[in-house]
């Protein structure tokens, strides 16, 4: 019974954020509300119940399981889903503005499930991801989004650095990776810092990335002082992706 009070209670929270949305109408809200009252009240659990509480939201365990097998159907898009996928995405940049990168996961996960067609959906949530260090999901993310679109340029920067900090620098030097001038700079000034030179300009940056195209030497010195990596991981959570959110084309 435990496990299942578990259960039950993500899928209270799950109905808790949905009926908080604006994307619904009061019916709808005060329906979700019912729905939760009933729950709680067959399963005796209540919102101070907090030692139930999972890790991760409810829609994110089942799109990743799903994802994860390729067994999740394309949907047959409708104009009404698409209109409310949109909608969960303003409100997923909204809550993004305010820091509440779970519930923006989440929101950007609800768009993903009405439109997964749209790439922008995919890259909106490795940002969130990657300001919850969850830099494995960023991947993810961003290798859906360039499946989704190839000529999304906008996921290759965020690509490169969730590769970068998870120590798989090889693949983050790849040229569609650190051709983005996010990267550059950042790759740059690592660079200057790890031989104690002075910053390459914009000719010696590319001519610095076309001597460690495979990466082997810059990966072995980054490997050996963690300072750096240090560094990087701090980068991603101040800067890498302050602008975080991007707006269809």
């Amino acid at each position: 019974m435990s496990l299942i009070k578990h259960l039950v209670y993500a899928v209270i929270r799950l109905l808790r954020e949905q009926s908080q949305m604006d994307a619904y109408t009061s019916d709808e809200q005060e329906s979700l509300e019912v729905a939760i009252q009933c729950l709680e009240t067959v399963f005796k659990i209540s919102p101070e119940d907090t030692h139930l509480a999972v890790s991760q939201p409810l829609t994110e365990m089942f799109t990743n399981s799903f994802c994860r097998n390729d067994i999740l159907p394309l949907a047959n898009l409708v104009p009404e889903d698409v209109g409310k996928a949109d909608q969960l995405k303003d409100e997923g940049n909204n809550v993004m503005k305010g820091e509440n990168y779970a519930a923006a996961v989440d929101c950007y996960t609800q768009a993903i499930e009405l439109d997964p067609n749209n790439a922008v959906y995919y890259c909106n949530r490795a940002a969130a991801r990657s300001k919850l260090s969850h830099y494995t999901d960023v991947i993810k993310d961003g290798e859906k989004a360039m499946t989704t679109d190839s000529k999304y340029s906008k996921v290759y920067g965020r690509m490169g650095l969730a590769l970068t900090a998870v120590n798989k620098f090889e693949e983050a030097y790849c040229s569609k990776f650190n051709a983005e001038p996010q990267v550059q700079q950042l790759m740059s000034g690592m660079m200057t810092n790890a031989t104690g030179g002075p910053a390459v300009g914009v000719g010696g940056l590319a001519d610095l990335f076309s001597l460690i195209q495979a990466g082997q030497q810059f990966a072995q010195q980054i490997q050996q002082n963690p300072e750096l990596i240090e560094q990087l991981r701090n980068h991603m959570q101040s800067r890498s992706f302050s602008s975080s959110t991007e707006e269809p084309p």
